[in-house]
């Protein structure tokens, strides 16, 4: 297994196998969250973009520090 930033939150339980993984999707998230905040401001209406991104980041943020 790779070293990763991502930590999980106390009281959070994962296998270690999943962890890893959920890990990677949150990092993607986090990388199309800074481009959909890049992409918002070329765009005319991109609320619906924005709320799924920002639902990501909210569910990623119960289970990460």
């Amino acid at each position: 297994m790779t070293e990763t930033k991502w930590k999980l939150k106390e009281g959070v339980e994962l296998d270690a196998d999943v962890a890893e993984e959920v890990a990677k999707i949150a990092c993607a998230l986090r990388s199309l969250a800074i481009y959909t905040a890049l992409a918002c401001d070329h765009e005319d209406d991109p609320k619906e973009l924005q709320e799924v991104v920002d639902e990501g980041v909210k569910a990623m943020e119960k289970l990460f520090d």
